[in-house]
């Protein structure tokens, strides 16, 4: 499920926002402080991180009344996500300290298609403050493959209100979290409901989530679904040629190619467009008085 959302207004900077600086550095702000620190690898594998745990949430803290609420004005799971998704862009609107600025957005039901199920498994056991995303692998430990970065240090699952959170989970009503995706990261990153992740997880589940992202531009799904309908169409044809030849399993490979089609076009729709980022003020050397200030004795590799 997509929910679009246009942002009207001056184009400029919003509170939380992505600064770029030369050599792949990357800080993220929000209200003007550092929130988290980062730089490209120079050979494009990954990207190493710091962050100062002090980003907070623009989402409010929902109330177990506006839960059970929306729960129970919702007769299908696609209902209780469309109520979500208002009360979340409504949110994000008129928010202090969010990433939002003018343009087109997209709130998307779900995580993405290329994500990896099995990396919520570590989510809990391994956050480190400072640490390496691995993008493709590489011989890197398996552990920092990840699709999801806390911009704040997890909380244990015994605290309260994670085990609040727990409670509302086994009635069914615990609202979803909020990512967001940074392209320059190449990952997502929690903008909203580290605690409700936490006790998605342990209770043994995986969290609700939205992935908040800028929208691809107008007419972008079309062109890019132009080939992908050629090759299909052209692949069918020869598909045919076996069936009538009498080759038994070629309804059956027809079959996939039609549901792979219909998936790649569906994904193409809810494609996000890369996140755009501000010039930082004072380049490199600005990134690195900042690091140090922020995040002392961090020293990622900038090199490999």
């Amino acid at each position: 499920m997509k929910t679009a959302l246009h942002v009207n207004g001056p184009d400029r900077p919003p509170p939380l926002r992505v600064e770029a600086a030369e050599g792949r550095r990357l800080v993220l702000r929000q209200g003007g402080a550092p929130v988290l620190f980062a730089v490209q690898r120079a050979s494009h594998r990954g990207v190493h991180y710091a962050r100062t745990d002090t980003c907070t949430s623009p989402v409010p803290p929902p109330r177990a009344t506006t839960a059970r609420a929306l729960r129970e004005a919702s007769p299908t799971q696609e209902d209780w996500y469309e109520r979500w998704a208002h009360h979340v862009a409504q949110a994000l609107r008129i928010a202090v300290n969010g990433p939002l600025h003018a343009g087109s957005w997209q709130l998307t039901s779900g995580m993405p298609p290329w994500s990896v199920d099995a990396h919520w498994d570590s989510f809990l056991s391994y956050d480190p403050p400072r640490g390496h995303l691995t993008w493709f692998g590489y011989g890197d430990p398996v552990e920092e493959a990840r699709d999801v970065l806390p911009l704040r240090t997890l909380s244990p699952t015994g605290t309260a209100r994670v085990r609040a959170y727990r409670r509302q989970l086994r009635e069914g009503v615990l609202p979803p979290a909020v990512l967001w995706w940074i392209s320059g990261l190449n990952t997502l990153v929690v903008l909203d409901g580290h605690d409700r992740i936490t006790a998605a997880l342990a209770e043994g589940t995986r969290p609700d989530v939205f992935v908040l992202s800028r929208a691809s531009p107008e007419g972008w799904a079309e062109w890019a679904a132009g080939p992908r309908v050629t090759a299909y169409e052209h692949r069918m044809r020869v598909l045919g040629e076996q069936r009538a030849a009498g080759d038994p399993l070629a309804a059956h490979r027809m079959s996939v190619e039609s549901r792979r089609l219909a998936t790649d076009l569906r994904d193409l729709t809810t494609s996000p467009e890369l996140t755009r980022a501000w010039p930082l003020d004072g380049g490199p050397r600005a990134w690195r008085h900042l690091a140090s200030s922020h995040v002392p004795n961090w020293q990622p590799d900038d090199r490999d």
